[in-house]
């Protein structure tokens, strides 16, 4: 992690809060129904429809399907969301989108295939390859997040992806950690 070190605003993170890990999800397809309902939210909002849906129905493939759509919508989810995490437990079902199953697929290509699942976008994919895959080096310039801390520590304009996305550049291959610190600086 020496680029990220070595760095003048992030090294001090990294001294303020230890090394941070990425992939910890022990679960595949509840990290990606996580992913899923924090879309678009607020992380109060997204906090408490996961509360809910985590303690009303099973969160498994077989479970999502088998809820009834308005045990769904009781918990906060929409009508979009719930065919979205629906369509995540059918590829879940139909393809081995676990860590065994993605091993040694590149970055690009999971997102390719995350995409093909209507309702996954490209930051969903990148969540999944930092949270779920463990994926050294993803920035997810897609996220508010990353953006309000680039703002935050470099001075770049919050609609400024490419200035950010070139200046991530400096903290190959271990981008996806110092996107922990970015999201550390807007905790």
């Amino acid at each position: 992690m020496e680029p990220i070190r070595t760095d003048p605003e992030l090294g001090s993170l990294v001294d303020e809060h230890g090394e941070l890990p990425i992939g910890t999800a022990e679960d595949e397809f509840e990290r990606f129904v996580v992913a899923i309902v924090n879309q678009q939210l607020s992380v109060e909002s997204a906090a408490a429809i996961r509360e809910r849906l985590f303690d009303r129905i099973e969160v498994t493939p077989a479970g999502v399907r088998e809820a009834d759509e308005s045990t769904l919508r009781d918990v906060g989810l929409s009508g979009q969301k719930i065919e979205y995490v629906r369509n995540v437990a059918d590829a879940f079902e139909d393809g081995d989108l676990t860590r065994e199953g993605l091993d040694g697929v590149a970055d690009e290509t999971v997102i390719d295939r995350l995409t093909d699942i209507r309702g996954v976008g490209v930051w969903t994919g990148k969540m999944y390859l930092i949270s779920v895959l463990g994926r050294p080096d993803v920035f997810p310039v897609e996220d508010l997040g990353i953006r309000k801390g680039m703002a935050e520590l470099y001075g770049f304009e919050e609609d400024d992806r490419e200035g950010m996305v070139d200046h991530a550049e400096r903290w190959r291959p271990y981008r996806s950690y110092a996107s922990r610190y970015l999201w550390r600086v807007v905790d």
